[in-house]
């Protein structure tokens, strides 16, 4: 039995259900495009899907709007796959389990792919209706949004025809986006030396952390994992003899990580003190934290004894000095626009391997060169200790337009449905829309979506109700331009 086939929209549940049976992580995408090209041949609707799986559906406009200008409705096909440390749930080959909790809906211990499958979901049940009024529509469904809008960057615009795009990948409901920071993804690799040692072995884990992501969760104060595990190890240093054997944090380089672990070699007397002080770091980070970031936890736990290849004093010094000084968190706030980030750094992904440290973060902003600016640094930190960098994925930022056509009519629309006005806003988060937007001249933007909570972690809820009076929104809107 389907969990959500009673919930209205019907069409935009039965679809978003069928999408949670296919595993979409980013850089896992050929079969949910297959689905998509399979869905619009069904259909007998036109269809262009690319060498990077990106998926582009065109449908005719209904009667009486043939001369509207051409609408395009957008958003990714890849998720974000995070789970619980107890789940074996393998997001290569497992459909997700759904659940209801009152008004959200959600997936048993693992991430639930809202963002941004509710956004396929609308267009597919949009294209199957043959009853609906609305321009000239093309449905753009990208891949690997979620690791630097790669899908976006790599599409090929010229066959597209639209004059207005309607990105559903936001999260908000109320809010219509009308700019977005630039990004790009940051790689630092720090090669280290190892020597053997023989000593007893030590666990050391932060954990419950809130996580989060790291655009839309970035002002939160929420901690990041690996940073906090960093600063362990440097103040454990004045406390206790240690050599350092294993060190990872996070899994996505746009989630705020959760969760970091490491191994230390160190005698008795040494690994009973670092245990003493985790309990004391804990009730400091927790004070520290305080109203965003409760559930802070430091353990040191005893792992046996043996002999592990540790790292040299030297590289030591250097995998701790490179992560107590990485510019993690906020690094300026906008000065014209009030509460909104301009440019941040999240420390995502960390892991100690045989041969180098590799540092992976999600640098972003709404002004380039500040953007450009922040990689600098990075990049100046990682060489000054001997290291290489390298950047990924980047994407322009999608500046505010003064005279949008666009926007008025869907404050219009709002306003007579809700009976107030949106709130227009600019994210910190990055959108596919800046992409697009330098790509096709003109372009006329905005970004709508319903409630999510807590995307990109094991606690991402979508609301069902907001689903169903976005959809009829968003329907609307469509109806209006003509």
């Amino acid at each position: 039995m389907a969990v959500l086939e009673n919930l209205e929209p019907k069409r935009v549940f039965y679809y978003f259900e069928e999408l949670t049976k296919i595993p979409h992580g980013s850089g896992n995408t050929k079969a949910i495009s297959d689905y998509l090209a399979d869905f619009a041949k069904e259909k007998g609707l036109r269809c262009i899907q690319d060498k990077s799986n990106n998926v582009v559906i065109f449908k005719e406009a209904s009667k009486g709007y043939e001369n509207a200008p051409t609408v395009m409705l957008q958003g990714h096909m890849d998720m974000v796959c995070e789970k619980k440390p107890e789940s074996n749930h393998d997001f290569t080959k497992d459909p997700l389990r759904l659940g209801i909790d009152g008004d959200f809906i959600y997936a048993e211990d693992t991430t639930l792919g809202g963002d941004d499958g509710i956004a396929v979901a609308y267009a597919l049940a949009i294209l199957e209706d043959n009853t609906l009024q609305h321009p000239a529509l093309e449905v753009v469904i990208t891949v690997d949004e979620e690791i630097g809008l790669l899908g976006a960057a790599a599409l090929d615009t010229a066959p597209l025809k639209a004059k207005y795009l309607l990105n559903l990948d936001s999260e908000e409901e109320g809010y219509l986006w009308a700019g977005c920071a630039g990004g790009m993804t940051a790689v630092s690799k720090l090669p280290v030396k190892y020597q053997e040692y023989t000593e007893k072995k030590w666990k050391i884990t932060v954990s419950g952390l809130m996580g989060g992501h790291s655009g839309a969760e970035i002002d939160k104060n929420r901690a990041n994992a690996t940073i906090l595990l960093a600063r362990f190890l440097h103040e454990g240093k004045e406390k206790a003899e240690y050599a350092l054997a294993e060190l990872c944090g996070g899994q996505k380089d746009n989630a705020i990580p959760r969760k970091a672990e490491a191994l230390v070699l160190a005698g008795e007397e040494d690994g009973k003190t670092l245990c003493a002080y985790a309990e004391s770091f804990t009730e400091t980070l927790r004070k520290e934290y305080t109203g965003s970031d409760e559930g802070i936890t430091v353990t040191v736990e005893a792992a046996g004894e043996g002999t592990e290849p540790v790292l040299h004093p030297v590289s030591q010094e250097k995998v701790l000095f490179f992560l107590l000084h990485y510019p993690n968190g906020i690094q300026k706030m906008c000065g014209f626009i009030e509460n909104l980030v301009e440019t941040s750094c999240n420390l995502g992904v960390t892991c100690l391997t045989p041969e180098a440290l590799y540092g992976t973060a999600s640098v972003r902003s709404s002004v380039g060169s500040a953007k450009q600016a922040l990689a600098d640094k990075i990049a100046y930190l990682t060489e000054f200790l001997g290291g290489s960098f390298d950047t990924e994925g980047d994407y322009p930022a999608w500046e505010y337009c003064q005279d949008s056509a666009l926007r008025p009519v869907m404050v219009e629309v709002f306003k007579e449905m809700y009976g107030k006005d949106p709130e227009v806003k600019v994210i910190h988060a990055g959108l596919e829309c800046g992409l697009f937007y330098e790509k096709i001249p003109g372009l006329d933007c905005v970004s709508l979506g319903p409630d999510m909570e807590s995307i990109h972690t094991t606690e991402e809820k979508l609301s069902i109700s907001s689903v169903e009076r976005v959809w009829k929104y968003l329907l609307e809107v469509l109806k209006r331009i003509k």
